[in-house]
């Protein structure tokens, strides 16, 4: 694979989806939870998502049940609570590993893509989830819930951000991608 493009995925009614549906787009794909001390980023998220929207972005919002069960419920009830709480109107696919052999192949491909962020406020996310919970991941493996992806309109990941980067810390680099033709 060279592109996420080559990747297929189900949303939240189980139906397949090519992600080559995004050719040309600027993406930010996230990994979600509706459980997590995080959950807040969605206004963000939906904030950036409205504003970039017409310029080309997407927001891929992926939940994930594998960091302490904090994103239990189907796929509809996921996505409703989504809706409700935040207004979201982005694209909510089905539950995804992201970690681990069932992992998706989304995920696999962009852990292979980009390294982990090493910032000073991940590290001390993940030294915390060690401590308090006895959470640790190996290599290249998703950290933690609202891990993201920014990814360029020719389907390469250009970077990956720590769940505490906020949606709105990204805005630069959104728009920098949404300039590039």
């Amino acid at each position: 694979m060279k592109t996420i493009y080559d990747i297929k995925v189900q949303d939240k009614e189980g139906k397949e989806v090519s992600l080559a549906d995004y050719k040309g787009k600027v993406l930010l794909i996230v990994n979600t939870a509706t459980g997590c001390g995080f959950t807040p980023q969605y206004e963000g998220l939906e904030a950036i998502y409205k504003k970039y929207k017409a310029k080309g972005f997407e927001i891929l919002d992926f939940p994930c049940n594998q960091f302490l069960g904090q994103a239990p419920g189907t796929n509809a009830e996921l996505a409703s609570f989504c809706k409700l709480k935040f207004g979201t109107e982005f694209k909510t696919f089905g539950k995804i590993d992201v970690n681990g052999e069932n992992a998706s192949a989304l995920y696999k491909f962009l852990r292979a893509s980009v390294s982990e962020d090493k910032s000073e406020a991940a590290s001390e996310l993940y030294e915390r989830l060690d401590k308090k919970h006895n959470f640790r991941t190996e290599g290249t493996e998703i950290k933690w819930n609202f891990t993201k992806f920014l990814i360029g309109k020719d389907g390469k990941v250009v970077a990956r951000f720590a769940p505490t980067t906020k949606p709105e810390q990204l805005e630069k680099a959104i728009e920098s991608l949404l300039e590039n033709k």
